[in-house]
């Protein structure tokens, strides 16, 4: 999501870190002004010391720079940038990337989500939580 001054609207940002089911382990709502390696900083800063079996993560080349040393110092966690190849330029599907976007397209399946209705970020954040939770129900029972 982008910040649309023109419209008066305040935007929001998603960072999630999911599994390779797609399943969310974190999730962190922004402000649309923050930047996507500050918003990585908020959600992994959340995960340190709760997943000790956790080792490599795969990023955006959004998320590279200064939040791979960063991650790897602060958490023991070693994040691997999955960039576009060079001289591509129409859409090729990248190993990994279309993980994280896969579960963004079931979180837009929930009306709530589709657009930002929430006031507070922790409030999206828990629209977020209680989307996945019904997800994760709905495939237990099959």
């Amino acid at each position: 999501m982008a910040t649309m001054a023109e419209k008066k609207i305040a935007g929001r940002k998603r960072h999630v870190l999911v599994d390779t089911l797609g399943l969310v382990w974190a999730v962190a709502v922004t402000a649309a002004s923050v930047s996507d390696p500050a918003g990585a900083r908020q959600l992994l800063s959340r995960l340190k010391g709760k997943m000790p079996r956790l080792r490599l993560l795969w990023a955006d080349s959004t998320y590279g720079g200064t939040l791979v040393g960063w991650a790897k110092h602060t958490c023991g966690w070693v994040i691997q940038v999955v960039a576009k190849l060079k001289g591509q330029t129409t859409f090729v599907v990248l190993p990994r990337r279309w993980i994280v976007e896969r579960t963004f397209g079931w979180l837009v399946r929930y009306r709530r989500l589709a657009q930002d209705y929430e006031c507070r970020p922790a409030s999206s954040e828990a629209m977020i939580r209680v989307a996945l939770i019904h997800l994760m129900a709905r495939r237990l029972r099959c």
